[in-house]
């Protein structure tokens, strides 16, 4: 039994007459098998995810679903059969112009899928030949826009922009672009050593700003160190000095209280029987005491002519107090006098109001 078989080889649609065998087309990593054309035999049996185009009389008739279908033999054939699966085709390697005058290799996988098996029977004469050929020129078309870093780096957006510039103009073929990817990018290797030159560059300028980053760092925490060591050392010497001023007022505070209490004492102790004496004898004390301590810690002293004089020198400290003890008790007289003459002019004037009333 002999079949027509559908074989793509180059540009062209060959057609020719063989055995049922499956045919291949194509480079090897493009080789997949095609379906063979089937014979009108009034019952036929539609694969699932196939399209039979069916020509009555050399036009057009209708699509065969898949399953049990029914054809008239001699007015109808199966013109053409298409596969609904996605199909993977590599798109052959191709030099490509960058934007910055960057001559690459570039190579991709390209996937698509038949929606409309009319168009993709009718529309084109090799559908297959004919995406491959168009995402060869919108590669180089959408290189020519980038600049060779930015094709490393934006290779997704580049995928995306292939994908639909390819949907624009083949969806009069009824083929459905599903997504292209980049497999392998070539360039001169000149442009390579200098790649990773500029890499090694920016490594180096990465380890120095690094560096003088810790540097500034490690500065900047040792000021921070300085400064609140010096502030930490002056609120210390700031509350040693406040507790130091504190101590020495409650030691000035303690020394007159005790002076006071004790000039009380000594005051109260004169008052009594036979003070006078003992404040003799506490002056002569003093001033053998002050006399033993002469000429140790200077050279020059001034001494009285009547040094050796103890007695006279304590009754003239003695004379001193009484001279003292009397302005005093003068002092205390003379108030008591201005008091009662106080007290005395305002009886009158009081007396004198009460006549005149």
């Amino acid at each position: 039994m002999l079949r027509t078989v559908v074989c793509r080889a180059g540009s062209g649609l060959l057609k020719h007459s063989q055995r049922t065998v499956p045919v291949l087309w194509g480079s090897r990593a493009q080789q997949r098998w095609a379906s063979s054309l089937p014979m009108n035999t009034v019952v036929l049996f539609v694969p699932q995810q196939e399209a039979w185009v069916v020509e009555r009389m050399g036009r057009f008739h209708r699509i065969l679903e898949p399953g049990l279908n029914f054809l008239i033999p001699i007015l109808d054939r199966v013109k053409y059969v298409q596969s609904l699966k996605e199909i993977v085709i590599d798109v052959p390697e191709q030099s490509a112009v960058t934007l910055d005058n960057v001559t690459l290799q570039i190579d991709g996988v390209l996937y698509l899928r038949i929606l409309d098996p009319f168009k993709a029977s009718y529309g084109v004469e090799d559908p297959e030949y004919a995406v491959t050929q168009l995402a060869q020129t919108t590669m180089r078309s959408e290189l020519g826009k980038l600049t060779l870093d930015k094709v490393f780096r934006e290779r997704e957006s580049l995928n995306a922009n292939m994908v639909h510039s390819i949907n624009q103009a083949s969806d009069e073929w009824g083929i459905r672009c599903l997504r292209y990817e980049i497999k392998d990018i070539h360039v001169p290797p000149r442009v390579k050593e200098s790649m990773q030159m500029q890499v090694e560059a920016e490594r180096k300028k990465r380890a120095t700003v690094l560096e003088s980053e810790g540097t500034r760092e490690a500065a900047i925490n040792v000021a921070e160190g300085r400064k609140q060591a010096q502030i930490l050392a002056s609120e210390g010497q700031k509350t040693e000095q406040i507790n130091k001023a504190a101590g020495e007022a409650n030691a000035v505070l303690a020394k007159a209280e005790a002076k006071a209490k004790a000039i009380r004492l000594l005051s109260e102790a004169l008052t009594r029987q036979n003070g006078n004496a003992a404040a003799s004898l506490t002056v002569a004390e003093q001033y053998v005491s002050a006399f033993s301590n002469l000429a140790k810690e200077s050279n020059t002293i001034l001494l009285p002519s009547n040094t050796g004089d103890i007695s006279s020198m304590v009754t003239q400290a003695m004379a001193i107090y009484g001279s003292l003890s009397k302005t005093k008790s003068t002092a205390d007289s003379v108030t008591a006098e201005t008091n009662n003459e106080l007290i005395l002019e305002g009886e009158t004037v009081s007396e004198t109001e009460t006549e005149r009333k």
